[in-house]
């Protein structure tokens, strides 16, 4: 099931604490959707939702894309978080371990790439930043009801 074959595509925007809870709701729901696991669900969203404060808190706002991807043997929940904000300088610091600015969960990138299993993060100092995850289910993919 490709995103595509699935049309199931969400963006979000993430400019208030009420986009985070939003956010929150959503990747949940999502992530249920698609069958993962309790344990599964509640890793993916607390990726998501410290994910959701940085772009919110240090991007200055920006939006989450949500999609639904599989790969033929499982499912998938791709999350993309994107910001025009000032970047970040050191990127090499900010995913080591226990670097966090103080807000948020305190989980830091570094705790956010450990819950989900993919990471990417593309940022540019002046331009902004962008964190790709995706969570994958344990079996193949089955979608029950609408995203």
């Amino acid at each position: 099931m490709s995103a595509a074959a699935a049309g199931v595509e969400a963006r979000l925007p993430i400019r208030s604490d009420l986009d985070l809870v939003r956010v929150r709701q959503h990747v949940r729901q999502a992530s249920a959707t698609l069958g993962f696991g309790l344990v599964e669900q509640t890793k993916l969203v607390t990726a998501a939702s410290e994910l959701a404060r940085n772009t919110l808190v240090y991007g200055g706002g920006g939006e989450v894309e949500a999609t639904m991807v599989g790969d033929g043997r499982r499912a998938g929940l791709r999350l993309t978080f994107s910001d025009r904000g000032p970047g970040i300088p050191d990127l090499e610091r900010a995913l080591s371990d226990g670097y966090t600015s103080g807000v948020g969960l305190g989980l830091g990138l570094g705790g956010a790439r450990r819950l989900v299993h993919e990471f990417a993060i593309d940022s540019t100092p002046g331009v902004g930043t962008t964190v790709t995850v995706t969570s994958w289910t344990a079996r193949a993919p089955r979608p029950r009801g609408g995203f």
